[in-house]
């Protein structure tokens, strides 16, 4: 409704994760919309944690296929706006 371009969910990690907190943990800098449907689909997100964060940016995403969402951390904002740095959804 806001017709924004870019929607940031700030969270406490830098990257979004799969296997997250496990030896072959990897994090998620460019990441399309199908590709998160299957992670959820693997249970790769907390219910409560970081699965509402992912799907509201695939809504955001959904709903303006030229847009961007991205999600990291408050810290991490600098680095984004420099070199596109955390994990930056966008459509298929």
């Amino acid at each position: 409704m806001v017709d924004a371009d870019l929607f940031i969910v700030l969270t406490g990690v830098d990257y979004v994760f799969v296997n997250f907190n496990k030896p072959d943990q990897a994090k998620l800098e460019h990441v399309t919309v199908a590709e998160l449907e299957e992670y959820i689909q693997q249970d790769q997100f907390a219910p409560g944690s970081m699965l509402p964060k992912v799907q509201a940016t695939m809504a955001f995403v959904n709903n303006k296929p030229s847009s961007k969402a991205v999600i990291t951390s408050l810290e991490n904002l600098g680095a984004l706006i420099e070199s596109e740095s955390g994990t930056i959804i966008e459509k298929d």
